[in-house]
């Protein structure tokens, strides 16, 4: 399918469809991460002890099953809750004043992509906090139906231009686990893994909720 899309600077009445894409887009990886919390030893430890217990006590097969699968609905609802909690987070820092923090001052700025006139998707940019000179990439994000088509890589390239016209030294972002496809993009695009480590709280240690920080240098011009 071919699109025709063209990359702007956002403006204020784009307000709630870009607050609306970034928390569609983060809440499709609800299954992914229950899918990766599955695998997680512990939990198949647990849920296997539970299962053998019941089924020795009541010596029914049926009760195991629906208590396992009772376990497994209440874990659902719990990744659920904690991921809209981070979603919201999002939308209370940066997201609440999309225009104060991202466009009222120099090194920072804000993108959309329209298509079939309307907002399709976002990238914003910040300085990184950690180290003076790097530009962080922040929520990027393609509504579904316009995947695929290199949009993604296109703001990429946005934001790349914009710190290399900042003289800014590299751009750096953060990414999860679950995020394959994203992970795949940046890396088409030049973006390399640079430290990875796991998120420093009990549901994200009891989770492996990873996180990979990437950097692209942008070369100095002579």
């Amino acid at each position: 399918m071919m699109v025709t899309y063209h990359i702007r600077e956002y403006r204020p009445e784009d307000y709630e469809t870009v607050r609306d894409l970034f928390a569609t887009g983060m809440s499709e990886y609800v299954p992914a991460l229950c899918v990766h919390v599955l695998k997680q030893p512990w939990l198949v430890l647990v849920l296997a002890c539970t299962f053998c217990l019941l089924l020795t006590s009541s010596r029914s097969l049926l009760l195991p099953i629906l208590a396992v699968t009772l376990l497994l609905a209440m874990g659902r609802q719990l990744l659920g809750y904690i991921w809209s909690r981070y979603i919201d987070h999002c939308l209370q820092e940066d997201l609440l004043d999309i225009q104060g923090t991202y466009l009222a001052g120099k090194g920072s700025c804000f993108w959309v992509a329209e298509a079939d006139e309307c907002v399709v998707a976002i990238v914003g940019a910040r300085p990184a906090e950690e180290r003076r000179g790097e530009l962080m990439l922040k929520r990027m994000s393609v509504r579904k139906d316009y995947r695929g088509l290199g949009i993604a890589k296109a703001l990429c390239r946005t934001v790349i231009a914009f710190a290399r016209e900042c003289g800014y030294q590299s751009v750096v972002l953060n990414t999860l686990m679950v995020q394959h496809e994203a992970r795949a993009m940046y890396e088409d695009v030049g973006f390399r893994v640079y430290h990875r480590y796991v998120l420093p709280t009990i549901y994200g240690r009891l989770a492996r909720c990873t996180v990979s920080k990437y950097r692209y240098d942008i070369p100095s011009v002579d």
